[in-house]
């Protein structure tokens, strides 16, 4: 029935290119070195921002995974069943090498990889799971150099091939992980899974796993208690003689979020995996791999930020309320530019971050870097998602609350990442022990922050206050999540005041690092680029 005309609406936010339009990301991806990808950011940038990728999005997650344990006859298959989106977005990034980019380029692929994460975030988050373990399995693979040689060019392929049959038969093959059991969550040393040994390398496990993600992996790194202790493992679904390894998967995961990414709980019957590292090393070896999956929840949580707050200033650019637009109201702009310097400052974070990824090798001082800024930046960064994303969908009104909207998908999607790879006290704790058992680290974060003194007077008083916490902490493990954050803010400010616009700066040091913030967004100090600020939000065409 046609009783009105449709009109005050903004258009659909589609096929946008999301590297071309963050001015920003661009910036500091070129501070880190990684602009010699930028032909490689635009074209991923431009594909995965299409309609078409925001709509596989869409169906990948209304149409989550199937979980098969048996055929028509009654053997078992234990297979799962994707929506032909979640193959078409998993085709798109390993096409572009999201998966391999380090493995197989020169100087800055870190960088550049945490660019694509980030804008893979922005569009389905869930099918960067397998994407993220694929990539930070390398590192771990390389302690068993035949393993390695056999395994690493079929997962550095940039060929998606997702039959079920043996990896050596295959054009590409992809890692999962296997860490938690149930009666111990984090605490891996409560593991009771089972590792008896056969023949040379090989094993026998028997045990369970409470979460281990996309099944449907070629092969995956567990834990397991060897003779010597907990060990880690690489363990194939499907064996060289083509029989599928005694690996059952019991169930899928109903998860708030993340619902096309199949998350399930194994069981191994004397299943054949090989060990990797040395006996009773275990944990030492599988952290290569979780290293590299926390950068990924960082530059995860900040596409998912720049994503809502994107959705948020494209709204608001187009829609009129009370005489003007809704960009135009003082309120309005308050919140906008709020947001937008958590997301440029999280965006400085990550890139910084995987730029230390890039160099450490090569440099000592990079390497320390990485150690301390890889659990202040998963720790931080994605706590402070949801707040950013909630706060986001809030400035669409009620058109943001609904299904049709990216926004739900974003606001479910926003706290897993300081779930996974360890919440938020793991995380925290793990900084504690970088202060007590790695304090080069610390000092060389600390001479990289102390190096923008002089700038600002909040600024020189949050380091002395900060470094003094650090050095006289009353009761550590009580005071780990305060000392994690100081670091976290102190060094986005000094990323911010060296790298980004000034009026962003401002903001940041006012409000962050001066305190002078409310418990909400949009209650920082005014400030002469408060418009400026806050009309970045809107992606440049």
């Amino acid at each position: 029935m046609a009783t009105h005309t449709v009109f005050n609406q903004p258009p659909p936010l589609e096929d946008v290119n999301l590297y071309s339009a963050d001015p920003v990301l661009a910036r500091f991806v070129d501070w880190e070195g990684g602009s010699a990808h930028d032909q490689l950011l635009r074209g991923y940038g431009r594909n995965i921002g299409s309609a078409r990728a925001y709509k596989w999005g869409r169906d990948a997650n209304r149409y989550p995974p199937e979980l098969h344990t048996h055929d028509r006859y009654g053997n078992r298959i234990d297979q799962v069943e994707f929506h032909p989106a979640w193959h078409a977005l998993m085709e798109l990034s390993i096409s572009h090498r999201v998966h391999s980019l380090p493995w197989v380029s020169g100087e800055g692929g870190f960088v550049a990889r945490a660019a694509m994460m980030m804008m893979m975030a922005e569009v389905e988050a869930g099918h960067g799971c397998p994407i993220s373990m694929t990539a930070s399995v390398v590192p771990a693979l390389r302690h068993n150099p035949e393993l390695s040689k056999e395994w690493e060019p079929r997962l550095t392929s940039s060929i998606y091939d997702p039959r079920f049959i043996p990896a050596a038969e295959k054009d590409g093959a992809l890692m999962g992980m296997g860490m938690t059991e149930k009666q111990g969550g984090s605490d891996v040393r409560a593991n009771t899974t089972r590792a008896e040994p056969e023949v040379g390398d090989w094993y026998r496990i028997t045990g369970h796993k409470w979460f281990t993600s996309h099944p449907m992996s070629d092969a995956f790194l567990i834990l397991a208690q060897a003779p010597k202790g907990s060990s880690c493992f690489f363990l194939p679904r499907i064996l060289d003689d083509g029989t599928v390894n005694a690996f059952h998967i019991q169930r899928l995961k109903d998860k708030l979020g993340n619902r096309s990414n199949a998350s399930s709980e194994v069981e191994f019957d004397g299943a054949r995996a090989v060990l990797v590292g040395e006996e009773g090393r275990g944990v030492a070896t599988i952290i290569e791999m979780v290293n590299g999956t926390r950068l990924d929840c960082v530059s995860g949580s900040t596409g998912l930020m720049r994503q809502a707050v994107m959705q948020a200033g494209h709204h608001v650019a187009h829609r009129s309320a009370f005489g003007s637009l809704l960009i135009e109201k003082p309120a309005m702009q308050m919140v906008l530019a709020d947001l937008e310097v958590e997301v440029q400052a999280a965006t400085a974070l990550m890139t910084r971050l995987a730029g230390a990824f890039d160099r450490a090798e090569a440099d000592a001082t990079e390497a320390l870097v990485k150690r301390i800024l890889t659990p202040v930046a998963k720790y931080w960064v994605t706590k402070r998602c949801t707040p950013v994303v909630r706060e986001a969908l809030e400035c669409l009104g009620g058109a943001g609350y609904v299904e049709e909207s990216i926004m739900p998908r974003l606001f479910r999607e926003s706290p897993l990442n300081a779930i996974w790879e360890g919440s938020g006290n793991v995380i925290a704790l793990d900084v504690l022990r970088v202060l007590t058992k790695e304090p080069k680290a610390v000092e060389a974060l600390r001479l990289e922050v102390d190096e923008h003194r002089g700038q600002d007077s909040h600024f020189d008083a949050y380091l002395d206050a900060t470094w003094q916490l650090i050095e006289r902490p009353d009761d550590a493990e009580a005071q780990a999540r305060r000392i994690t954050e100081r670091l976290a803010v102190a060094t986005q400010a000094a990323l911010l005041m060296q790298r980004a616009d000034p009026a962003v700066a401002e903001i940041f040091l006012a409000s962050r690092v001066a305190g002078d913030h409310g418990a909400e967004f949009g209650t920082q100090p005014i400030t002469a680029g408060t418009e400026e600020v806050a009309r970045m939000t809107v992606p440049e065409p």
